[in-house]
């Protein structure tokens, strides 16, 4: 079947912010995630960068209550199946192929597939894919350029991920097709490396904090 809106979008519309994380220790994954969740941020995107990407997925999504885990950075048919069996309530992945979508279609977890051109997103609406992310924002056109989708795309709306900061948020939550933006800039990889939990906990509470 195609994308099930209404269930990604329940990921998107949980906070203005979803944080983009890279995880080197699972150990660190649930305070991590508690301390987002505390700060307001549900929905966490756990990148497949890392080797033990997956362990800190099962940790957050069995030991977090409130946690809204997701797998991103899913390129294959791998890396997907083994994403929905680790806890994932969500994929995102930078791009769109012809294999991850036919995957997505049996799944029960949504994929969020990522678009950069016009031509991308008609593709992606063309096999009913509403909902989508935006990547790289910042290198692919910024707000002006997602804005200039918005009248002869108007039924895409996006995450915009990708030099996105709590500066730079405000200007992509103000367009008509924006439900949410992603960002590394809440748990960096110093902040977690260093347990920075009260540092975490109060970026969550501004980037939950956002309007437009």
């Amino acid at each position: 079947m195609p994308q099930d809106i209404a269930k990604i979008e329940r990921v998107m519309t949980a906070a203005p912010v979803i944080p983009v994380l890279v995880i080197e220790d699972p150990a660190k994954a649930v305070p991590m995630a508690e301390a987002l969740v505390r700060g307001g941020l549900p929905s966490i995107e756990i990148t497949l960068r890392t080797p033990r990407a997956l362990e800190a997925i099962r940790l957050v999504a069995e030991n977090v209550e409130g946690a809204i885990p997701g797998a991103g950075t899913v390129l294959t048919q791998a890396h997907y199946d083994a994403a929905v069996e680790a806890g994932s309530q969500f994929i995102v992945s930078p791009g769109a192929t012809t294999k991850l979508l036919d995957l997505a279609e049996q799944s029960d977890i949504p994929l969020l597939p990522g678009a950069a051109t016009a031509s991308e997103v008609m593709e992606l609406l063309e096999r009913g894919y509403e909902r989508l992310k935006f990547f790289p924002a910042e290198q692919a056109g910024g707000a002006a350029y997602l804005k200039s989708l918005s009248s002869p795309l108007a039924a895409a709306k996006f995450c915009p991920t990708g030099g996105v900061s709590l500066e730079k948020a405000p200007s992509y939550l103000a367009l008509p097709n924006v439900l949410c933006v992603g960002g590394s800039w809440i748990a960096d990889a110093k902040a977690i490396a260093t347990e920075d939990w009260v540092g975490i906990e109060e970026r969550a509470r501004a980037a939950a904090a956002i309007t437009a």
